[in-house]
């Protein structure tokens, strides 16, 4: 059983593909969690250090990151800085395997480019969305169960209050990815 961290996630998803495949996993966000379970509502930097932690995935809030803002990255240059700067730090923490998600945008040009673009029409939702992970000792995820139908559903989510939440949840197939293929490797 290993220690799984899942850093930014209020959906629970990945966290609890981690405690299906039989690992210690807690998310932590500053926001509640959504699901019941193990979940630590702060900042992720807190407990980055004070734990050993097997591995860390982490999904840090895209706002000030995406391409799909960049035509507000002008107005927003302290806290693009500062959100490089958490991004940063999270890939750069005391643990061994760490998987950092987040959608095509400034941390390739910034920090580094991703080690693979994943899809969630790979893993069996037929959709299309284009995240980058960043791995640290981890290998690429390979699909799991490709789909033929693919709507663009993520990009034409409603213009809601929930529109950043729809948007930012990580695919239950590739949680059950993660968990499946590096969980071994724990």
């Amino acid at each position: 059983m290993a220690n799984v961290l899942v850093g930014c996630e209020v959906s629970g998803v990945v966290r609890d593909a981690f405690i299906a495949a039989g690992h210690d996993a807690i998310s932590c966000d500053i926001l509640p969690s959504d699901r019941p379970g193990p979940h630590f509502q702060g900042n992720v930097l807190n407990l980055l250090s004070n734990h050993n932690w097997d591995i860390m995935i982490c999904f840090p809030p895209c706002t000030r990151l995406c391409s799909s803002g960049a035509r507000w990255f002008k107005d927003k240059i302290a806290e693009q800085r500062e959100a490089l700067s958490f991004v940063s730090q999270l890939l750069n923490a005391p643990i061994k395997r760490i998987c950092l998600e987040n959608p095509v945008g400034i941390i390739s040009s910034k920090i580094r480019k991703p080690s693979q673009y994943v899809h969630p029409w790979w893993f069996g939702h037929g959709y299309t969305k284009k995240p980058g992970l960043w791995l640290k000792g981890l290998p690429d995820l390979t699909a799991t169960n490709v789909v033929a139908g693919r709507s663009d559903k993520i990009h034409k989510a409603p213009e809601t209050k929930a529109r950043a939440k729809i948007r930012s949840e990580t695919p239950r197939g590739l949680a059950e990815a993660m968990a499946s293929q590096w969980g071994p490797l724990l």
